[in-house]
């Protein structure tokens, strides 16, 4: 996340940044052995027995397998520019290859041109299966950078980032795992991973005014930032952020049959409307940009510190946060009309 700290306590932006990828990790959490998660067997696209596999389709070896590589010391805190952030950046575009997702532009590779280092946003895209639909856009994303290291703790200072934000990464990677296999989207989905979100947004300020210069017909952007601890003590499973500001959590708990989707007046208090990468898509497209998050400043310590450890992740939650949501995503994806809106 982007470093905020005020009114007495922290307040956050959400942000949590070439060697070979590390086997053993892989190989350690159920993965193919190039640290990349295989692809299941394929069912029939559209049939009844994709909408029965959803409820357990991620599980909690399969986000162990990412994470605890995202989040390893090997990656030395992911800082934008570093060789750590590009370790991270080969090993999503081989996710994304391994599970058919292709390059939006001509690679995976968006180069900022905001920082001064050499630095990539990853954007895979699965065309809409709709004749007319495809031609609007869902961007599902989230940021991968994060600051590198801290003030050290036991001569450990690698600020990992695990739940900031290699929680949100994973769940998109295992969003796009999804679509890549079952290929139902009718409208077409970008995925968007983010470097330079913990400098000032400058990934995602970087890819809105890019593709706002192309014309593209956004319906919505939907980010994921911490997401690697339960909320405690609520009566919805995750919060948005701007939850007022449009009719997103409506439409989401509509589809969910269930309060997904909740409101946290902390995020309110501290305008996190403004402070992750959806805002910036926000300011070029003026369409629903919102970001999903499970942490509300009283479930997590370790927020920009070194203790932002893969091992204190829940997986088992992060797993259930991706199934509940992908039903929600693939329902607002492939609706008839443009149901999400400001109000």
């Amino acid at each position: 996340m982007k470093n905020i700290i005020g009114l007495a306590i922290l307040a956050i932006t959400f942000g949590c940044g070439s060697a070979k990828i590390n086997k053993s990790v892989g190989l350690a959490n159920g993965t193919n052995g190039s640290g990349v998660i295989a692809m299941d067997a394929s069912l029939a696209h559209g049939s009844a027995e994709v909408s029965s596999v959803i409820a357990d389709f991620s599980t909690e070896k399969r986000i162990g397998g990412i994470i605890s590589y995202l989040a390893s010391d090997e990656l030395q805190g992911r800082e934008t520019g570093s060789e750590g952030i590009e370790m991270a950046a080969e090993y999503i575009e081989t996710i994304f290859k391994s599970n058919g997702i292709g390059p939006y532009f001509k690679t995976y590779r968006d180069t900022l041109t905001n920082f001064e280092k050499p630095a990539y946003n990853l954007v895979g895209f699965i065309e809409g299966s709709d004749e007319h639909l495809k031609n609007e856009y869902v961007i599902i994303g989230a940021h991968y950078d994060h600051i590198g290291t801290a003030d050290p703790v036991a001569d450990d200072n690698i600020a990992n980032g695990a739940n900031d934000n290699a929680s949100g990464t994973t769940a998109v990677l295992e969003f796009a795992r999804y679509f890549g296999k079952y290929r139902n989207n009718k409208r077409s989905v970008i995925f968007a991973l983010f470097s330079g979100e913990e400098k000032g947004l400058l990934g995602s300020k970087h890819l809105a005014k890019k593709l706002k210069d192309q014309n593209l017909d956004l319906y919505a952007m939907l980010n994921f930032e911490m997401v690697g601890v339960p909320l405690v003590g609520k009566d919805y499973f995750m919060y948005v952020t701007g939850y007022e500001e449009s009719n997103l959590a409506d439409i989401c708990n509509t589809y969910a049959e269930e309060k997904l989707v909740g409101f946290l007046p902390t995020a309110k208090e501290y305008n996190l409307f403004k402070r992750s990468d959806n805002y910036p898509f926000h300011l070029e497209f003026g369409v629903p940009s919102q970001t999903f998050c499970t942490f509300d400043f009283t479930n997590f310590d370790h927020y920009h510190k070194v203790g932002d450890e893969f091992s204190i992740m829940d997986f088992d939650h992060m797993a259930l946060l991706v199934n509940k949501t992908l039903p929600v995503l693939e329902d607002i994806i492939n609706a008839p009309v443009r149901e999400l809106e400001y109000k």
